[in-house]
């Protein structure tokens, strides 16, 4: 259940009650795609770093190491030793990113495996059925999230075929969860808007989805190649015409900016790969904006990666000795520039939500843009 606790504008800070524990709104999903976050981060380092929810990808874990696998060593939160909640990507942005390997019909996709080029079918029922099996807190509906730039009368189809998957995707988690032998048998639901940037039809896509009284609400097809402007303008649009009384995703979002500007317009929970891909090539976020620590610059910098920071690596460790890691190819230098961009955008979250608590929202917003802008002296929340 879904409360809103506090508004400022548009803005909202809310509080999400699941059976996996309560979720502090707006949240950024820690992505760990196979059930693991990529750089040497264990689930006990999750908790060390503030991340109230751990996504991962229904697709990926299916092909390994297989769903069903999963399901007989007690489901994916005992699978990966995390307590917390657990959201599952549908396997929908696979339709997206494996566009060149995938053929799409009424029923489902035809995948070819793009690890040995298997044939592979997913469905809405298929998806559900994964999903079960992994035993996940929310499970996202099947969906097709559409490349841009499209043409309107694909994207009109595209999104009526979209509102038919949610309609099984949901007929079928209601049957799973009432069969005896789901591990989750409150397994939550969020259905997907669509619609590429054609705002007409995202409004009434939102309109139409938001009678099914879903667990919750995702604004997907953003971040695939648009501009900063369409996708904030797209939000504006469509936002307004989902239910004020569930959390609404935008899945696959993003950078610290496009965060502010999203939670600015409703947005409550968010997703990317950004910060601990950047982290594990040595680009990690600091309070005066992004910085490489492979330039030489960096070779006998005594300062932690940011200074105020309360990660493992700015507490024990400097940027020329990260430096020194990544020029000598050790897994450790990977490890601490993950592990300190997702307590940045965790911690970042947190500092979010103090903010609406205190309505000064927008006065945050405005002084963190500026500091990562323009690289002033860090305004650190105390």
């Amino acid at each position: 259940m879904y409360t809103l606790l506090k508004k400022e504008k548009r803005a909202r800070r809310g509080r999400f009650e699941t059976p996996h524990g309560t979720i502090e709104t707006p949240v950024f999903m820690n992505v760990g795609t196979l059930g693991v976050i990529k750089g040497a981060v264990s689930s006990m380092d999750l908790k060390e770093i503030g991340c109230q929810v751990e996504l991962s990808n229904t697709y990926h874990l299916h092909l390994r190491p297989g769903d069903k696998l999963v399901n007989k060593m007690g489901g994916l939160h005992r699978f990966m030793n995390w307590d917390g909640p657990i959201l599952t990507d549908s396997g929908g942005f696979q339709v997206f990113s494996l566009a060149k390997i995938r053929k799409i019909k009424e029923e489902g996709v035809y995948f070819s495996s793009h690890i040995d080029g298997s044939r592979i079918f997913m469905g809405p029922e298929e998806s559900m059925r994964i999903q079960s099996h992994l035993g996940s807190t929310i499970a996202m509906a099947f969906d097709e999230c559409i490349e841009l730039p499209a043409e309107r009368e694909y994207v009109e189809r595209s999104v009526e075929r979209t509102t038919r998957w949610l309609v099984r995707s949901k007929n079928e988690i209601d049957r799973l969860n009432a069969q005896e032998n789901t591990i989750n048998k409150k397994q939550m639901l969020f259905g997907i808007n669509q619609g590429g940037t054609y705002e007409d039809i995202r409004i009434r896509h939102a309109k139409e989805i938001a009678k099914m009284d879903l667990d919750g609400y995702a604004i997907g097809g953003l971040a695939v190649g648009e501009t900063h402007e369409e996708m904030y303008r797209t939000l504006d649009a469509v936002v307004p015409h989902l239910p004020e009384d569930k959390p609404i995703y935008l899945m696959g979002v993003g950078t610290p900016e496009n965060i502010l500007e999203s939670v600015e317009r409703g947005v409550d929970f968010f997703d990317c790969v950004l910060p601990a891909r950047n982290g594990r090539h040595g680009h990690v976020f600091t309070a005066r904006g992004k910085i490489n620590l492979n330039n030489k610059r960096f070779e006998m910098d005594e300062k932690p990666i940011d200074e105020g920071c309360q990660c493992p690596a700015c507490r024990h460790y400097t940027r020329g000795y990260i430096r020194h890691l990544f020029k000598a190819k050790e897994m450790l230098a990977l490890r601490l520039c993950v592990l300190h961009n997702l307590y940045f955008y965790n911690k970042l979250m947190e500092d979010i939500r103090r903010a609406i608590d205190e309505d000064r929202f927008h006065e945050f917003k405005a002084q963190k843009l500026a500091d990562w802008s323009r690289g002033q002296e860090p305004h650190i929340e105390k």
